[in-house]
């Protein structure tokens, strides 16, 4: 493809589209081995990510606290709520003093899966990532959290 531009506009600088497009053809990829191990326990990567937030934090959070904890938009957040919680993985507990706020935890099954499944989940990443080194991991993750972190500021900045 970049092969293809550089034919037909020779004098463009067609470097970006070479590390914008591996990336999301990576992230493509990714999503059409839907994570095995997730797959296998009936639970997507957007749903094991709340189950994932709820347990790593320790404690309850309310349905905006896993959005931005998750990246993820309310409405999101609440459909993937409705199916935990009718899963019993998750449950809900209305705040004294404000009943519009609702705080989240996991219920001892939630906290089961998330702890039998976390080892597994990470043994196919890691199986997914053995072509590179250690180091080579190491240096890609942080040339994408540098990444990550600046489209994060830009998107914030457009938001304001």
């Amino acid at each position: 493809m970049v092969r293809q531009w550089q034919a037909v506009h020779p004098w463009l600088n067609t470097g970006p589209m070479e590390v914008i497009g591996r990336i999301n053809r990576c992230a493509a990829l990714l999503q059409q081995a839907e994570d095995a191990p997730l797959r296998r326990a009936g639970l997507s990567r957007p749903e094991f990510d709340l189950l994932g937030a709820l347990r790593r934090t320790g404690h309850e959070l309310t349905p905006g606290e896993l959005a931005r904890e998750t990246f993820s938009s309310g409405a999101a957040v609440t459909k993937r709520l409705k199916s935990l919680t009718g899963r019993a993985l998750v449950e809900r507990r209305g705040d004294t003093r404000d009943r519009r706020v609702a705080h989240l935890r996991l219920t001892d099954a939630g906290r089961d899966l998330v702890d039998r499944i976390l080892p597994e989940q990470l043994a196919y990443e890691t199986a997914v990532l053995a072509t590179l080194a250690p180091g080579e991991q190491g240096e890609l993750a942080a040339l994408l959290g540098d990444l990550l972190g600046t489209l994060e500021g830009r998107m914030s900045a457009l938001r304001s």
